[in-house]
């Protein structure tokens, strides 16, 4: 094939048809080169080779995964609208997975189950090789079953089935290490304020506190103090608790909103934090410890960590190598001005 000819067939798009002809082979020889089979006699995969590389020949790979069983995507199916969790889930998977290796194909049911099936089918449709299910919370969710024609990981929240594979925070180690923290800064006097009893995340870091107390030989001040999810809650408990005379030294809070509102609540009353209370959350969430006043300590729930480990699990599943079960991963206190003056 001349250069000009060379030039024709790259504007037009090359095929392995083209890379065949020019090196002077059959179609099946040219495939059998490039996808390194034994059965080439070496001179003639070098001729192969180079007519590839002379005519920039890229290869189909969704036809080529098709045709070995893969297409080289998974989806990912979520329910958190705000991509509080799912988008550094999704980092982390697409770092495990490797750059250009596999593409992530991202729904949001949107709470809605209907709408999560409609997702569903439509990622199967499109032939993904496995599928990461991310809940909004870390209660546990219903299976998509095991009629499923590809596997599924379930990452933050887990699936109430035991022999699916989850990918989970710890959060009752979460709670120890927050209040572990303190206790080492010299505090004592420790008050919870958190969200609705109802979610499993709150009990369980709930939990956690009191164990890391009780380790100490010493209790929470007051009982836990459940409510939502928000800074106006985490202004109204601090405001109560403070309100009652309890003397505090520290305040955890159950996520880094809740702890928001404490911030606010403490500076309204001129309360300093650090130096009177200590002030933590749980989420390490960027838009919220970094526009603290101080900066918020927080506890990271690591979720690309998460994302990470559910992506593995999935590609030994794709294997044929699942694994049933609930995996735990460890949480990490970030350290801020709101407990360490300074840092």
């Amino acid at each position: 094939m001349s250069t000009a000819e060379d030039a024709v067939t790259r504007r037009r798009g090359v095929t392995l048809r083209d890379v065949a002809r020019a090196a002077g082979v059959s179609v099946a020889t040219a495939s059998k080169a490039l996808n390194g089979r034994d059965n080439v006699h070496p001179d003639t995969r070098r001729r192969v080779v180079e007519a590839s590389e002379r005519l920039s020949f890229t290869p189909n790979s969704l036809a080529r995964a098709i045709l070995a069983g893969q297409t080289g995507t998974v989806g990912l199916l979520t329910n958190d609208l705000e991509g509080r969790f799912s988008l550094p889930i999704l980092m982390g998977a697409e770092d495990a997975f490797g750059a250009g290796q596999m593409s992530v194909l991202l729904c949001d049911a949107r709470e809605d189950a209907i709408r999560e099936q409609y997702h569903l089918k439509a990622l199967l449709g499109r032939r993904v090789d496995g599928l990461i299910v991310v809940g909004s919370s870390t209660d546990p969710r219903p299976s998509l079953g095991h009629a499923l024609p590809v596997p599924a990981v379930y990452a933050y929240a887990p699936s109430a089935d035991d022999t699916d594979a989850s990918v989970v925070p710890d959060n009752v180690n979460a709670g120890t290490q927050a209040t572990q923290h303190l206790l080492s800064l010299g505090r004592t006097r420790v008050a919870h304020i958190t969200g609705p009893s109802t979610y499993a995340a709150a009990r369980e870091r709930a939990t956690g506190a009191q164990k890391a107390m009780l380790d100490a030989n010493l209790e929470l001040v007051g009982p836990v103090r459940h409510g939502s999810w928000t800074e106006t809650w985490g202004r109204a408990a601090t405001n109560s608790l403070l309100g009652s005379g309890a003397e505090v030294d520290a305040i955890l809070a159950g996520s880094d909103q809740i702890a928001r509102g404490v911030l606010d609540a403490l500076r309204d009353r001129g309360v300093a934090v650090p130096d009177d209370v200590a002030v933590m959350g749980f989420d390490n969430w960027d838009p919220m410890v970094d526009g603290a006043q101080p900066m918020l300590t927080s506890v990271d729930m690591n979720f690309k960590t998460i994302g990470r480990r559910a992506a593995q699990r999935l590609v030994d599943a794709i294997a044929g190598r699942s694994t049933a079960g609930v995996e735990q991963v460890e949480c990490t206190v970030v350290v801020r001005g709101s407990t360490v003056k300074g840092a």
